[in-house]
């Protein structure tokens, strides 16, 4: 199992576009992928779980992954996240 803070550094947060690219993400690994926050932990690649997360930015995640590609998975993810997803000027 590996596990990383990661901070939702886009202005609007993880809104739809971003939670989509979340889901997609994920769903390139056969790892388990998981995000916490604020004492609710959801499945990565189920975009109603990562939506409804509601994560404004600022807010400090917890991801967690756990399989045989779980190094990659949260590298790749972790920098989807400090990218601010395409959405940083």
């Amino acid at each position: 199992m590996s596990q990383k803070e990661i901070t939702v550094i886009n202005p609007l947060g993880l809104h739809a576009r971003p939670a989509a690219k979340v889901v997609e993400c994920a769903g390139r690994f056969s790892s388990d992928v998981w995000l916490q926050y604020n004492d609710k932990e959801i499945d990565a690649k189920s975009i109603m779980s990562v939506l409804m997360l509601a994560a404004p930015v600022g807010a400090v995640l917890v991801l967690r992954t756990e399989g045989s590609d779980e190094s990659s998975a949260r590298d790749a993810l972790e920098q989807l996240f400090a990218t601010g997803f395409g959405e940083l000027e």
